[in-house]
């Protein structure tokens, strides 16, 4: 029985009750205009008023159904339902109608929507005040003969004595219909305002647009932040060593740290501002393999590692895209041929012009113990491989003898 009451009158079947009611006010306006387009062609004397109304609500559902073609009805619809009818918002769009079958499925709601609100609202309106006089009838019996509309027969003591159950039983239809009509609408909401096709192909390519996003972030700061943070340590390591010995170096290795952390900060503030604001003009320009290759190379060499670059064609006429991308795979190596080759770092870079690719190897010997891997590291190589992938080229990455070599072509393009 607990059940049955709340089905009738739960929190839930009150809020899609004033959903419904909601719609037989969307009505009204439609309901008026139809009454105006056919009052001139009826006599008053065929049609009362309630016949009138009923004939005007016929005519205001297609002007309904059209009106409700612009694209904005969808969201506002899909709102209303999610709150009052209890519709999870993933199976509702929130978008406007782009397509005219989705407008046309809006339009189908939105009839449906003023349409059943309309007979809900007007039952609501009358069968009230009528059950209300039924449950009073038998102690002010002196009604029947204000309203000529009672049926002869409740002149009879016993059709008194049952009209509050009447009365009862008529508000419980009407809350009955109001449950059964919101429980349909809220079974229909999801296929005539759920995502379309299109739609879900929207949404797939702005989260798989913002993935991308995220990645290239996330490639941006675990290369200029990683490499930083590694040959930072390189540098305290050997600066510690030779602390009391050579003050000379010391010296010089805090500079190197200086110089590689207020770099840091600057790269790390520019990815920041992409998150903040985008690609907009007061992002700091991204470091470039023609220009910030040298100094990578010199901070590299800071930190006391013995690196030797054999660099082919210069670099400097790389498209943008190119060279930025480039010069990140150039770090990231450095980065790991630090971390596990300490000492002894081969860097070799050539420009191959002629065959249309640029070539690029870190080299560093084996059989020194790797460094401990840090939680959530370890994504260097497929930070790597996912930048020559993006760029159309291949990486190459393994022991080769006694050495580690990381080779990447990358097709060259002129267009950045």
């Amino acid at each position: 029985m607990r059940a049955f009451l709340r089905a009738l009158f739960g929190r839930r079947a009150r809020l899609r009750w004033i959903h419904l009611v909601l719609g037989g006010a969307l009505a009204m306006p439609f309901v008026l205009v139809g009454e105006v387009i056919i009052g001139p062609a009826v006599d008053d004397s065929v049609l009362g008023p309630l016949p009138l109304q009923l004939a005007g609500f016929g005519v205001g559902l297609p002007i309904a159904a059209v009106t409700s073609l612009f694209p904005l009805t969808r969201p506002l619809e899909a709102a209303a339902v999610r709150v009052l009818c209890g519709i999870d918002a993933d199976r509702l769009a929130h978008e406007p109608a782009r397509s005219w079958a989705a407008r046309g499925r809006t339009a189908m709601w939105f009839t449906l929507h003023v349409g059943v609100g309309g007979i809900v609202s007007g039952m609501s309106l009358a069968l009230p005040p009528f059950a209300v006089v039924l449950i009073v009838l038998p102690f002010y019996s002196w009604l029947t003969d204000r309203a000529p509309w009672f049926p002869e027969f409740l002149d009879h003591t016993w059709a008194l004595a049952l009209t509050p159950v009447a009365g009862v039983a008529s508000l419980l239809a009407l809350a009955g219909v109001s449950a059964g009509a919101g429980a349909l609408l809220a079974r229909w909401a999801p296929a005539l305002l759920g995502p379309t096709p299109e739609d879900r192909l929207a949404a797939a390519e702005e989260r798989a647009a913002d993935l991308a996003v995220r990645n290239r972030l996330a490639r941006e700061l675990h290369d200029s932040v990683g490499h930083a943070l590694s040959a930072v340590t390189l540098q305290a390591s050997a600066a510690r060593r030779v602390l009391d010995t050579d003050p000379e170096f010391v010296r010089e290795a805090l500079a190197a740290i200086e110089a590689t952390t207020r770099r840091t900060v600057g790269e790390l503030d520019a990815v920041l501002g992409v998150l903040r604001d985008g690609d907009g003009p007061g992002t700091a320009p991204a470091p470039t393999l023609g220009a910030d290759l040298d100094d990578l190379l010199r901070r590299t060499r800071a930190s006391g590692a013995r690196v030797t670059a054999a660099i082919g064609t210069a670099p400097e006429d790389l498209p943008p895209v190119l060279s930025r991308e480039a010069y990140r795979i150039v770090q990231e190596g450095l980065s790991n041929a630090l971390r596990h080759g300490g000492e002894n770092v081969c860097v070799a870079l050539s420009v191959d012009v002629r065959d249309g690719r640029v070539e690029i190897t870190v080299e560093n010997p084996l059989g020194r113990p790797a460094a401990p891997s840090r939680p959530g590291g370890g994504h260097g190589l497929a930070g790597i491989e996912e930048r020559a992938r993006l760029l159309g080229g291949t990486m190459r990455a393994g022991p080769a003898g006694d050495t580690w070599r990381l080779r990447v072509r990358l097709p060259l393009r002129e267009s950045g």
